[in-house]
C-alpha cells in the first residue's frame, strides 16, 4: 500500500517510515516541517495541502502520528490544539473516507487517560490503566483534544465502516522530562519501563501491528506501553513500597542500580497495562524493564534512546 504518513518530521514518523518501508509499503511523509524522510510540507489542519498530497500521490491508507503535544501546550495557544489535533483528524477522515480507504491509523496517547487525581498520586495507591478506565477527564487542551480526536475516529467507523485503530502510546521521547527531575535521564526513563515507558521501536512497530489488525477490529483504542511485570491486586504495594515489590520480581534490581548510582521508584502511582493490545493487536513491546536490567549486566547499551539535546521539529518556527 502507498501510506500517506503525517508527522513524518517527527520522532515517532523518523522510525515508523523505514519499518513501513521494510514490511513493503511505500511512503508520503507530510509533516509542516522539512525531513529526510518528509515529501509533502503541508499542515493537517489545512484541507487544501491534504488534497495536494492526494492529488499528487495515490493514497491507500493513512497512519496519522502528527500532533502538538503537551510541552507545546508552553508554546501556542488552545486553538491551535483544537486545529491540529481535533480539525485535523477530521479532514484526514474526511479524506480517507472520499477516496475509498478501508482503515485509518491514528496516534493517540496515554495522556488523556490521566485526571488531576491521577496526575497528584496522592491515594497512597497505584491506579492501574487499562481501556477500562474512566470517566476519563483529561488534565490539559492536549488530552481533551487528542480524546476528541479517538471520537472523531469512532464515529468515522459508525457513520461511513472506516476501520479505526486508536494507540494510546505511552512515553517514548528521548528528551528529559519537562516537569520532573529526580531522577532525571535515563534513570528516570528506566524507571518507566516498569509502568509507562515504551521504546520509540517498539512505537513504531504497534503501528504495524494497527494496520493488519484494522480490518478485524473496526474501532478500538489500545493502550501501548512496556509489559508490565506487575498484578492488579499489586497497586497498593506499588503505591506503599514499590522497591520490596519490584525487588520480588527482580532480586538483583537494587544491586544492578546502585552500580550505576541510580534510585528505584520509592512509589509508583499509575500502571499502564497493554494486555488488550497484546490480546487483539497480537503485539507485545519487545523491550520492558527485564531487558534494562540485562543491560545493566552485561554493560550493553540502554535499550532505549535518552537525548537531551532532541529539538521537537516544532522548536523549527514552520508552520504547524
Amino acid at each position: 500500500m502507498q501510506i500517506l504518513l503525517t508527522g513524518s518530521s517527527g520522532w515517532l514518523g523518523r522510525f515508523l517510515a523505514p519499518r513501513l518501508r521494510g514490511a513493503g509499503h511505500q511512503v508520503v511523509g507530510f509533516d509542516w516541517a522539512p525531513g529526510s524522510e518528509t515529501h509533502v510540507l503541508g499542515s493537517v489542519a489545512d484541507p487544501t495541502d491534504i488534497d495536494r498530497a492526494f492529488g499528487d500521490h495515490s493514497i491507500d491508507l493513512i497512519v496519522h502520528t502528527a500532533a502538538l503535544h503537551k510541552p507545546d501546550i508552553a508554546r501556542y495557544p488552545s486553538q491551535a490544539f483544537v486545529d491540529v489535533n481535533v480539525s485535523g483528524t477530521l479532514n484526514l477522515l474526511a479524506a480517507a473516507v472520499a477516496h475509498g480507504h478501508d482503515r485509518f491509523i491514528f496516534t493517540s496517547t496515554t495522556s488523556l487517560m490521566v485526571t488531576d487525581a491521577v496526575r497528584r498520586e496522592q491515594a497512597g495507591r497505584a491506579v492501574w490503566m487499562d481501556e477500562s478506565f474512566g470517566p476519563l477527564g483529561p488534565r490539559n487542551i492536549y488530552g481533551i483534544t487528542k480524546l476528541t480526536a479517538e471520537h472523531l475516529c469512532r464515529l468515522y467507523h459508525s457513520e461511513f465502516g472506516l476501520n479505526c485503530v486508536a494507540l494510546r502510546t505511552a512515553r517514548f521521547f528521548p528528551e528529559e522530562d519537562d516537569t520532573l527531575v529526580d531522577p532525571s535521564g535515563p534513570n528516570l526513563k528506566a524507571n518507566e519501563f516498569l509502568n509507562r515507558r515504551l521504546t520509540v521501536e517498539d512505537a513504531a512497530d504497534a503501528h504495524l501491528a494497527a494496520i493488519t489488525r484494522a480490518p478485524d477490529i473496526g474501532y478500538g483504542a489500545f493502550v501501548i506501553s512496556a509489559p508490565t511485570p506487575f498484578l492488579r491486586d499489586d497497586v497498593i504495594a506499588l503505591g506503599q513500597d514499590a522497591p520490596s515489590l519490584i525487588t520480588r520480581h527482580y532480586p538483583d534490581a537494587a544491586e544492578l542500580y546502585a552500580r550505576q548510582g541510580w534510585q528505584l521508584p520509592k512509589s509508583i502511582g499509575r500502571v499502564y497495562d497493554s494486555s488488550l493490545a497484546e490480546a487483539k493487536l497480537g503485539f507485545r513491546c519487545a523491550t520492558d524493564f527485564g531487558t534494562i536490567l540485562q543491560a545493566l549486566r552485561t554493560g550493553a547499551p540502554m535499550p532505549f534512546i535518552h537525548d537531551p539535546a532532541y529539538i521537537s521539529p516544532i522548536l523549527s518556527g514552520a508552520r504547524a
